[in-house]
C-alpha cells in the first residue's frame, strides 16, 4: 500500500467516524462501509466509496449500505447505484449469480450443468444478463440466452423447455425506473422456495470474487447458446393451447407500458383469431424510463396508468383495454361500465379481475369437459374469498392458505399434481393456467380476458354487468388495499415497530366494528381480545389478520417483500340473502372500507 494511499484510508475512516458521532450515517452504514474500504473483495469499489466519503455524500451513503439488499418474495431487488451493498450493481449482481452457480454445483455435483437467463427493458438490465452469463459459464454452466427483451413467464418456460438447473430473470418487475432486481428459479420453473432459498442466500453471502469468462467469447465457444425464435414459437404454442375457444368479434387495446409484453401478446392474440387489437402506441416503445406512463411508474395495479388509454378506448369504440407491467408477469385491465363503450369505464382491481377469469375458466372447461376430476384452484391468504365460493359451486379444491408470493401458488401445484391444476391467482394482478410455466403470466391471462370479454359481449353484457350476476350469485365482496412507504435506514424498525403494535396492542375497533379474532402467522397463534392463544395451522410469515365481528369483514398486515412498505389488505362482505339494492350496497361497502383505512392509518400513525 503506498503512502497515499495509507493517507486516504485513513482519512476516510477519521471522516466514518464523524459522520457517525454526528448522526450523518447510521452504525450498520459505517460498517458495511468499512468493509467495502478494506476487504480485497471490494478492492475494485474502494476508490468510489472513498471519493463518496470525501464529498460528504453521507444520504447516499446511508441509503447504500445500510444493509445488505436481501432476497424478497421475488428475489434481490432495489435502486441501481455503482456501489453499496443494499443497491443493485455489478457487485450484488455478481454475488447473487456466484452464489447461485456454487449452490447448484454442490447440490449436484457431478454436473452438467445448464441455466437460463432473460432480462426486461430497464436500465442495464442486458449488461446485468450478460454478466450473469459470463459468471455461469466461468462456472461450467452451459446458458441459454434469450436474446432480445422477453418477459418473466418465458423465461420460466424456458427453464422447463430446455430442462435447465436453475435460471435467472433481470427485472424490477413493476418498480420505479431506478430499480432492477434478479429473480431466480429453480430447476421447476419456480422462483427460489426452501431449503434452496437459504441455502442460495448462504452462498451469496460468503462471496468473495467471480468466475467469469467474457460473454462474446462464450458465445462463440457455444457455452452460451442464444435463443429466441424456437423458444418463443414453443411458448406460443403453449399459449394456445390454453384457448377456452368462443367469440372473437371484440376491439382491444393493448398497452405493453413500455416493457417486454408486446413480444409475447401481440402474436398472441392475433394467432388466437382476434383481429381488431390495437397495440397503444404511446406506450408501446421499449424504454426502461417508462417515460409516457403517470409517474414513470408502469404499474398495472395503478388505476392512473390507464386513463389516457380510456380516453382512446372512448373515441375507438373499444370494448377492453389491457395493460401488462414491464416483464408482462401482470395484466391490469379496464373496460366501460356497460356495453356502450362510448360510456364510462372502470378499472378492475386484481380481486376482480381473479373472480372473472377463474369463474370463465371453471365455466369453460365444464362446458368442454376438460375438468380434471381433482381439480384445484390456488390463492393465497390475502386474495378474495370470492373464489373460494365459485370453487365450491364447481366442485373443486381451493387451496388459499398460502403465502404472498406467485412462488408459494406453483410450489402447491407440483405438491398437489399438475394434471388437476386449474387457475392460480393473487390479488396483485397474477394469473396463471396451464402446467407450461411456473410463475404467473400476463401474456396468457390477455388470451382469457380477451375470450371472456368477447363471451360477455354476445350475452349483451359488459364485464362490470357480468360481474355484478356474480356477486349477486356469490355475495358482494369489496376489497382495497393501502400501502405506507418506510423509506431509508430506519424503515425496517419502523416497520417492525408497527408490525410489534398491532401484536401487542391491537386496535380494539376498525370502522366501528369490533375486533373479534386476531392471526398472527409470524408466531403461528389466534386469539380473540382478552382471551387465552390457541395454535394457529398455516404458513409461517410475517403477516397478522385482524377479523371484525360480521363475516367477511376483516384487514391484513404484512410488511412487502421487495420494497419498503407495509401493506394493509382490506376485505368487506355481505351475503346474497342480505342484499337490497345493488349499487346501494357496493357504496355502503365502500364506505367500509374507507373508515378500515381511516382506522389503520390512525393506528399506523400513533407512534
Amino acid at each position: 500500500m503506498s503512502t497515499s494511499t495509507l493517507f486516504d484510508a485513513l482519512d476516510c475512516q477519521r471522516r466514518l467516524d464523524e459522520a457517525l458521532a454526528s448522526d450523518r450515517l447510521s452504525a450498520s452504514a459505517a460498517a458495511n462501509i468499512r468493509t467495502w474500504l478494506t476487504e480485497p473483495r471490494y478492492a475494485e469499489y474502494a476508490p468510489l466509496v472513498a471519493e463518496h466519503i470525501r464529498n460528504q455524500q453521507w444520504r447516499i451513503l446511508d441509503d447504500v449500505f445500510w444493509t445488505v439488499i436481501p432476497f424478497g418474495t421475488g428475489g434481490r431487488r432495489g435502486k441501481m447505484y455503482p456501489i453499496g451493498c443494499n443497491a443493485i450493481n455489478e457487485r450484488t449482481i455478481g454475488e447473487s449469480a456466484q452464489g447461485l452457480a456454487d449452490y447448484v454445483r454442490e447440490y449436484k455435483p457431478s454436473g452438467p450443468w445448464s441455466a437460463a437467463i432473460a432480462y426486461d427493458t430497464r436500465h442495464r438490465s442486458r449488461e446485468f444478463a450478460e454478466l450473469c452469463a459470463e459468471i455461469l459459464v466461468g462456472n461450467g454452466f452451459r446458458v441459454f440466452f434469450l436474446d432480445d427483451y422477453r418477459s418473466t413467464p418465458e423465461l420460466s418456460f424456458l427453464i422447463r423447455y430446455k430442462h435447465c438447473d436453475c435460471g435467472i430473470m433481470v427485472t424490477a418487475s413493476h418498480n420505479p425506473p431506478s430499480d432492477n432486481a434478479v429473480k431466480v428459479y429453480w430447476s421447476s420453473g419456480v422462483q427460489l422456495v426452501p431449503p434452496h432459498d437459504r441455502e442460495v442466500i448462504q452462498r451469496v453471502a460468503a462471496v468473495q470474487s467471480f468466475d467469469r469468462v467474457p460473454f462474446q467469447r462464450s458465445v462463440a465457444a457455444g457455452h452460451v447458446v442464444l435463443c429466441r425464435e424456437d423458444v418463443d414459437q414453443a411458448f406460443l404454442q403453449e399459449h394456445l393451447r390454453q384457448s377456452l375457444g368462443g367469440p372473437r368479434n371484440i376491439r382491444i387495446i393493448y398497452s405493453p407500458l413500455h416493457g417486454v409484453g408486446e413480444f409475447n401478446v401481440r402474436e398472441l392474440l392475433t394467432a388466437a383469431g382476434f383481429a381488431d387489437v390495437e397495440i397503444y402506441e404511446r406506450h408501446r416503445e421499449p424504454n426502461g424510463d417508462f417515460p409516457n406512463v403517470p409517474g414513470h411508474v408502469s404499474n398495472p395495479e395503478n388505476a392512473a396508468v390507464f386513463d389516457e388509454i380510456i380516453r382512446r378506448g372512448q373515441e375507438t369504440g373499444a370494448d377492453l383495454i389491457m395493460a401488462t407491467d414491464p416483464d408482462c408477469d401482470r395484466l391490469g385491465a379496464a373496460a366501460p361500465l356497460t356495453t356502450d363503450p362510448r360510456g364510462s369505464w372502470r378499472t378492475l382491481n386484481g380481486n376482480q379481475l381473479g373472480v372473472l377469469l377463474g369463474e370463465f375458466v371453471m365455466r369453460r372447461r365444464r362446458e368442454l369437459g376438460t375438468m380434471p376430476p381433482r381439480g384445484f384452484v390456488v390463492t393465497t391468504l390475502v386474495t378474495s374469498p370470492m373464489l373460494s365460493r365459485v370453487c365450491a359451486r364447481y366442485g373443486l379444491r381451493c387451496l388459499a392458505n398460502n403465502l404472498v408470493g406467485f412462488k408459494w401458488i406453483c410450489s402447491v401445484i407440483d405438491a398437489e399434481g399438475p394434471d388437476d391444476f386449474v387457475f392460480g391467482t393473487e390479488e396483485s394482478h397474477g394469473y396463471l393456467v396451464g402446467t407450461y410455466a411456473r410463475d404467473k403470466d400476463g401474456a396468457v391471462a390477455t388470451l382469457l380476458m380477451s375470450e371472456l370479454a368477447a363471451w360477455a359481449k354476445a350475452q349483451g353484457l359488459s364485464l362490470f354487468e357480468h360481474l355484478d350476476t356474480l356477486y349477486r350469485q356469490y355475495g358482494l365482496h369489496g376489497e382495497r388495499l393501502m400501502t405506507i412507504q418506510m423509506e431509508g435506514s430506519d424503515g425496517m424498525q419502523r416497520m417492525q415497530r408497527l408490525m410489534d403494535r398491532f401484536r401487542t396492542s391491537p386496535p380494539e375497533s376498525l370502522a366501528n366494528k369490533k375486533v373479534a379474532a386476531i392471526r398472527d402467522y409470524s408466531r403461528g397463534v389466534q386469539w380473540a381480545p382478552g382471551g387465552a392463544e390457541a395454535p394457529l395451522r398455516g404458513p409461517v410469515d410475517n403477516l397478522i389478520f385482524l377479523e371484525t365481528e360480521d363475516e367477511g369483514n376483516y384487514v391484513a398486515v404484512r410488511p412487502s417483500g421487495t420494497e419498503p412498505k407495509v401493506k394493509f389488505y382490506m376485505f368487506a362482505y355481505r351475503a346474497p340473502k342480505a342484499f337490497g339494492d345493488l349499487d346501494d350496497d357496493k357504496i355502503e361497502l365502500n364506505q367500509r372500507l374507507a373508515e378500515f383505512e381511516s382506522s389503520l392509518r390512525g393506528f399506523a400513525a400513533a407512534e
